[in-house]
């Protein structure tokens, strides 16, 4: 149930790269308890949003500022990775390493891939003890010692996800989360997308693939060229002539309990 309280926030924000503006939001907020999905064609901004929100990317400078965590424009890293926790499919080239997945989970703790050498010392049951729930929590207790490369790509996947929720953070945001995965393991990722969404976690899914938008995704929001287009109830904003219109080509589109194909 979503509570009303804003947890992130762009407002009157644009980046600017190369003198063209890349990205232009007049309004976009992520509030406690919701599930939402952001869909556009690629180039269309979504990567630069959420770079937004993780804070890779800076827009002009506005006063007052745009991006808000909290209703803060600054946070603390500790803060941020309690606020916040992202997983790209992007990111799976640099996990093909000889760690266990609980290594590679228990380097979210120190926001690095394993355990820094430095900083094993430092390791405390809590952190171990967090590390192991999201490595239930996703599934994955038998393949806790199994290294990395030995994983398939969806449960590598969802090594992941677990690494990004060992700081239980209030927002997960998946990006391209089913992107490279076949038929069964996408199934298996997005039964987990409706397990977190579920057990009360913030959602907030990044695709151009409307299959990846379970029924637990209440809210849609479509960004075109760099601005969002559309932005509201799912069952209102998920339409095939919306679609046709952001993907510029013919769609039908077909419901079922809250789950879409497009055709």
């Amino acid at each position: 149930m979503t509570t009303g309280r804003e947890l992130l926030s762009v407002r009157g924000a644009q980046v600017v790269r190369d003198g063209r503006v890349i990205l232009d939001i007049d309004e976009f907020v992520v509030r406690e308890g919701e599930h939402l999905a952001l869909l556009g064609p690629n180039g269309a901004g979504k990567s630069t949003l959420i770079g937004l929100l993780t804070r890779d990317v800076l827009p002009l400078w506005a006063d007052p500022y745009p991006v808000l965590f909290l209703g803060e424009p600054r946070i603390e890293l500790a803060e941020a990775r309690k606020l916040l926790g992202v997983v790209s499919s992007s990111w799976q080239e640099n996990v093909r390493v000889r760690l266990t997945v609980r290594e590679v989970v228990l380097g979210g703790r120190f926001g690095a891939l394993g355990i820094p050498p430095h900083l094993k010392s430092a390791v405390t049951a809590e952190d171990v003890s967090a590390a192991d729930a999201a490595i239930a929590e996703l599934g994955m207790s038998a393949l806790a010692d199994r290294t990395m490369t030995t994983l398939s790509t969806g449960e590598a996947r969802r090594a992941l996800i677990a690494r990004s929720l060992v700081h239980d953070p209030a927002v997960l945001v998946l990006d391209e989360p089913c992107a490279g995965l076949d038929p069964t393991a996408a199934w298996q990722l997005r039964d987990t997308m409706r397990r977190l969404a579920e057990g009360g976690r913030t959602l907030v899914l990044v695709t151009h693939h409307i299959e990846d938008v379970v029924r637990q995704i209440d809210r849609a929001v479509l960004l075109q060229e760099a601005r969002i287009v559309a932005d509201g109830p799912k069952a209102e904003v998920l339409t095939g002539e919306a679609l046709g219109d952001l993907f510029g080509v013919p769609i039908e589109l077909e419901e079922r309990a809250g789950e879409y194909r497009m055709w």
